[in-house]
């Protein structure tokens, strides 16, 4: 079988919202090369080797490649792909050089394309995400290892985004917690917040593929029993209760949700909103205070920030 490889050169910040655009376009797997990749391993403080194979050529920016097996016919699709990467400025994402390129490749280079930058990550000090074609050796009893396969969405940990956001769930849990997760993508956050003492997790994403895959990887994860995956835009018309509602998504589309979060949060419940950048921070603490919420703690990892708020109490 044929596959048709689409690369789009963008930056390090858009890579997420890249992917999710050539998935939800019908590609059955990413691949991103990531100029900060490095920057991102060298500077984590958890000690991470950093193989040679995933250095980049790269100096700046990062590569998404999307593949489509040849049954998807893509000058019809490109269009439309095109169309919705040029929308990301509106949400604060620079797109950078927007160069796309469109060629063919055989079917063995495309599946182990996106394995060849992943590899075991400690992301904090109790959480370390691996994929399933690798083994990995705890060392520290406290230690809980996520398996994970990124084939189908995006969202391993390895984004600044991703990492904030666990390290955030690791300082708000505390045991037998509810949490909604909203836009799941590959489950990760789920799935951490399982390993993390949360009593029940329903994680929701709007789109189909990430909700299929978010299902595939609990069931890489069998501790992790207590999630429920559903697709649903954001957190309309859920009745779900909550003590930690955490959605790493664009930050226009976290303002937009605001009025549900506090609808759902118990008194004295904590929401955790990463995947926003120095731009639109002030805007989130502006939206977040005019709703109600307190400013709680600020994670930050270069121009990247997970911020967790508070609900003091029902107005």
């Amino acid at each position: 079988m044929k596959w048709n490889e689409i690369k789009v050169e963008t930056t390090s910040e858009a890579v997420e919202a890249v992917a999710n655009i050539l998935m939800e376009a019908g590609a059955s797997g990413v691949a991103i090369e990531d100029a900060k990749d490095i920057e991102n391993f060298q500077s984590d403080g958890f000690g991470e080797i950093v193989e040679a194979e995933m250095i980049t050529s790269l100096n700046e920016g990062a590569y998404v490649k999307a593949y489509f097996p040849e049954t998807i016919f893509v000058p019809e699709i490109l269009p439309a792909i095109k169309e919705r990467i040029n929308k990301l400025p509106d949400f604060g994402l620079p797109i950078g050089n927007n160069e796309i390129e469109v060629t063919e490749v055989a079917e063995k280079d495309w599946a182990t394309a996106w394995k060849k930058y992943y590899h075991p990550v400690r992301i904090s000090r109790f959480l370390t995400i691996k994929p399933s074609w690798e083994e990995y050796q705890t060392t520290d009893s406290k230690e809980q290892v996520i398996t994970l396969d990124p084939g189908m969405a995006f969202g391993t940990g390895t984004h600044p985004t991703t990492r904030l956001t666990l390290q955030a769930l690791e300082t708000v849990l505390r045991g037998g917690e509810t949490v909604l997760d909203v836009g799941t993508g590959s489950g990760v956050l789920s799935i951490a917040a399982s390993f993390l003492g949360a009593k029940e997790v329903v994680a929701y994403d709007l789109d189909e593929v990430a909700v299929k895959a978010a299902k595939e990887n609990m069931a890489l994860n069998p501790a992790a029993k207590n999630i429920q995956v559903k697709a649903n835009d954001l957190l309309a018309n859920v009745d779900q209760k909550a003590d930690v509602i955490v959605a790493n998504i664009l930050a226009d589309i976290i303002i937009k949700m605001l009025p549900d979060a506090w609808r759902l949060l118990k008194s004295n419940g904590t929401l955790i909103v990463s995947g926003i950048i120095e731009a639109k921070k002030q805007d989130v603490m502006d939206a977040m205070q005019a709703q109600g919420f307190m400013i709680d703690q600020i994670f930050q990892q270069k121009d990247w920030y997970a911020l967790t708020f508070k609900k003091t109490e029902d107005n």
